[in-house]
């Protein structure tokens, strides 16, 4: 099902954020203001769970906001050679920003394609960005950039963060499955499949013998 030429992203803010745009319409909207305007809208991934684990019946799973921090601070431990790590850690921080407005769109939504997953995030991130332009044009370029090379796979760095996407996933559902003995989270481990980088190769290795060792126990 698709809704392309209907969805925008302004529209679906929260209705708290609608009325603070409408409240400020009636004042110059300066830079700085629309900056604070970006902040609000960056709350939402403070609070806003992610879907496959509400979807498994997980409670109190982790928000986008905890996703994108562990993805980041695993990205400055990559050791590969000719790595720019501050290219991954911004890309890292970039890369599910637009999940803010557009949320967390999950494969298995009947709704939502993966064509128009990624319109809503395309159109999220450039409203976004358009907001921050006045205030930082260089870092509202940035931060396009860096969204687009990791929904486009256009560098080495964006690989990773693509690899440390999965590979942060699968540690949390072995984190989960500690946790809720009872919660079948078998096929997120399909994860396993795609990643493609030899060092976060690694890293799941080992993940999967903790994995094993925990079963064995």
């Amino acid at each position: 099902m698709s809704t392309t030429n209907k969805w925008l992203p302004q529209d679906h803010v929260s209705k708290a954020l609608k009325e603070v745009f409408i409240e400020n319409a009636a004042r110059e909207m300066t830079p700085t203001r629309q900056m604070l305007y970006v902040f609000h809208i960056a709350e939402a991934l403070k609070y806003q769970r992610r879907t496959g684990w509400v979807d498994r019946g997980i409670e109190d799973c982790e928000s986008i906001s905890d996703h994108l921090f562990r993805i980041t601070f695993m990205s400055q431990f990559l050791k590969t050679p000719g790595l720019d790590i501050s290219k991954c850690f911004s890309i890292a921080l970039a890369h599910d920003v637009a999940e803010a407005i557009v949320g967390d769109i999950t494969p298995t939504d009947v709704k939502i394609d993966k064509t128009e997953k990624s319109y809503r995030e395309k159109i999220t991130i450039e409203y976004i960005t358009d907001l921050i332009k006045p205030y930082n044009e260089k870092a509202a370029l940035k931060l396009k950039e860096d969204w687009n090379a990791y929904e486009y796979q256009t560098c080495l760095e964006a690989k990773y963060v693509k690899d440390l996407d999965k590979y942060e996933m699968l540690v949390q559902a072995m984190e989960y499955e500690k946790r809720h003995p009872g919660v079948d989270l078998e096929e997120f481990w399909s994860a396993l499949e795609v990643i493609k980088t030899d060092e976060v190769k690694g890293w799941a290795k080992e993940l999967i013998q903790e994995r094993e060792d925990n079963k064995a126990q």
